[in-house]
């Protein structure tokens, strides 16, 4: 899972252009969205951006009508979780 992580934390830098930040200064479970210290600030836009590398790289989906998005976007964590559950059965 570590692997994983990594790898999300790498696509969220690449995906965005996140030019100052590198994968060690991403906590796995700070909020992506939103205001605070420990979030990267992102918005709309930028999960848009997010679902679309994370489905060209995983395979996963998101879906507009989907209420759980906000819960797999809230951090690295729960898109690690999402991704190995939805990429169990490959």
């Amino acid at each position: 899972m570590d692997d994983l992580k990594k790898q999300i934390k790498e696509l969220i830098i690449s995906a965005l252009e996140l030019e100052d930040i590198r994968p060690e200064n991403i906590t796995d479970s700070a909020p992506i969205f939103g205001d605070g210290e420990l979030s990267l600030g992102l918005d709309s836009i930028d999960a848009l951006e997010l679902g679309i590398a994370l489905k060209k790289k995983f395979g996963v989906k998101f879906s507009s009508e989907n209420a759980d998005n906000r819960k797999h976007f809230a951090s690295v964590d729960a898109l690690a979780a999402y991704i190995s559950a939805e990429t169990a059965g490959s």
